[in-house]
């Protein structure tokens, strides 16, 4: 009898560690979990978590990670920074050896406690099983090369056997790396994807992507997009300003149907285009403008990331590409508080069937830091006008049904809303923002007065 009890004791505390599984929406554009509620992925960058921090730092970051609203973040297994032969925070190496492949049980153990802590703070990891250098270095990656198409799939699988019980993980194969024109890189990282769902077995169904380079039009999807474990695309638009929200409209028109995400776009405190003498450091403007293209153009949430941050830098370390501050401070940066805003904003309007609709704006626009981009719920019952710099926009309000609509303007520095009145749709208006100018950007929100919406950013669905 002790022993049942004990046995259900564990058993009951296993239960509670765990998060619903995600799974893709029914009409394949989102994420949710599996009891039907929208997961608007609110990621972080942290490539270096579980290779460099400590469980005391690991507590310190996930604690502070889920109280500013993020609700993932983007790990390695197999880390950038010399992740094989350089051991984790505690003393640890990934595998016994690499030929024969044997994992480290207590490396594996680790990675176990990494994420059960996540789980704590109520956040989902996207766990990258290897970053791309271990395939091929290029001339940023220390590897070594380990990965051919048969190991790939054995340490895949592995991977899926031990952690097939852990239920906030999100697979993303890749690392960093496009697979090279006429080699089989391609069929590693797919054999790699099986070996995963072989080893998670039939019982468990996983979420998987692939990180990209930079890649013009699109980003997993130039490789993946028909492989049937792909559940959902992922760019990574680079670390210079560009009109991100071009690549999320490519994949989101592509057929069939799948949610598409940036998971990798300019950090906070990157050096733009890594020439920080000639062209600075990225500002927060910078960061919120790549985000709200990205989602108002279709895509299911958005990654953040410090470049200071990914890295984990402390001021001893030369660090990569030149970070400016330690990584705690860094967790404390602008658009880290900024983020959940976007998040708030998206939760509280009907979530499911919201398309981008470029026909909200009137008149031509140029492909510059002023583009102004528009998405709304199919029936039209409400509309997102972002205006990156604050210009005045003309709207045609001819898609949106409601007689009498309610303008609000949602101020994405703060998560602040507050209500212009009521007006007759008469098809169109002129929308003068509070203020204007570089770092000036606003949401424009257009409900249907009938639907009594909640003020913007009050998160009801």
């Amino acid at each position: 009898m002790r022993l049942l009890i004990c046995l259900c004791l564990f058993l009951s505390s296993q239960v509670f560690a765990q998060l619903p599984k995600l799974k893709v929406s029914e009409n394949n554009r989102f994420l949710q979990t599996e009891d039907g509620k929208p997961f608007f992925w609110t990621g972080d960058t942290a490539w270096e978590l579980i290779h460099k921090l400590d469980y005391d730092e690991v507590d310190h970051y996930f604690k502070t990670r889920a109280e500013q609203g993020f609700n993932i973040v983007q790990t390695v297994y197999l880390a950038e920074l010399d992740g094989i032969d350089s051991p984790n925070a505690l003393g640890q190496k990934p595998f016994v050896s690499v030929n024969p492949m044997k994992l480290n049980v207590s490396y594996i153990n680790h990675v176990r406690t990494v994420l059960d802590k996540a789980a704590e703070n109520g956040l989902y990891v996207a766990l990258l099983p290897t970053w791309g250098d271990k395939l091929f270095k290029n001339s940023w990656g220390t590897g070594p090369e380990i990965f051919n198409e048969k190991n790939a799939f054995e340490y895949g699988k592995l991977l899926g056997l031990h952690l097939r019980d852990k239920t906030n993980i999100v697979w993303i194969i890749g690392g960093d790396r496009n697979p090279r024109e006429g080699t089989n890189d391609a069929k590693v990282w797919q054999e790699m994807a099986k070996g995963i769902k072989e080893g998670l077995g039939i019982f468990v169904d996983g979420i998987f992507s692939f990180h990209p380079q930079p890649h013009e039009p699109g980003g997993s999807s130039r490789w993946f997009h028909n492989d049937d474990w792909l559940s959902f695309n992922m760019h990574q638009t680079g670390h210079c300003p560009s009109q991100t929200y071009k690549k999320i409209a490519h994949d989101y028109n592509l057929q069939p149907v799948k949610p598409t995400i940036d998971g990798e776009p300019l950090y906070e405190d990157h050096p733009n285009c890594f020439n920080a003498k000639e062209l600075g450091y990225s500002l927060p403007r910078d960061i919120r403008r790549i985000m709200y293209w990205n989602v108002f153009a279709g895509a299911f949430g958005q990654t953040y990331g410090s470049h200071n941050v990914w890295q984990m830098h402390v001021l001893n370390e030369k660090g990569v590409n030149g970070p400016l501050r330690p990584w705690k401070k860094s967790l404390d940066l602008p658009m880290a508080n900024q983020v959940k805003h976007l998040k708030s904003l998206m939760l509280s309007r009907p979530y499911f069937d919201r398309i981008p609709d470029q026909g909200l704006i009137e008149g031509e626009q140029s492909d510059d830091e002023n583009y102004t981009i528009g998405t709304r719920d199919e029936s039209g019952t409400y509309a997102f006008i972002y205006c990156p710099t604050g210009k005045t926009v003309n709207i045609n309000t001819k898609n949106l049904r409601g007689q009498n609509l309610r303008i609000w303007w949602y101020d994405v520095r703060t998560g602040a809303a507050f209500m212009l009145g009521n007006t007759v749709n008469y098809g169109s208006f002129a929308a003068v923002p509070p203020s204007s100018g570089k770092g000036n950007d606003w949401v424009l929100v257009i409900d249907d007065a009938s639907k009594g919406y909640d003020k913007p950013g009050t998160v009801a669905y």
